[in-house]
């Protein structure tokens, strides 16, 4: 299986990784090298992740914004 860079997955795919991932580091089982490996690449999906819904955060803000702009201008 050919690795996608974690900054270049969608917020779902590089969940459900992420979701992998944790599930392999909880079976244990796995080598120091291995184990290391597997968590290192979830460090970078979890920031991944948390770089995805920052930006939608800040769509939705932007979108409430404008709501209450038209909501504070009467007649608009």
């Amino acid at each position: 299986m050919t690795e996608s860079a974690p900054e270049s997955l969608g917020y779902e795919a590089a969940r459900d990784e992420l979701a992998e991932v944790v599930r392999r580091l909880e079976a244990g089982g796995l080598s120091l090298e291995d184990s290391l490996s597997l968590w290192e690449r979830g460090e970078a999906l979890a920031k991944a992740c948390e770089q995805h819904l920052a930006g939608a955060r800040q769509r939705v803000d932007a979108a409430l914004a404008v709501v209450e702009e038209d909501v504070a201008e009467p007649g608009s």
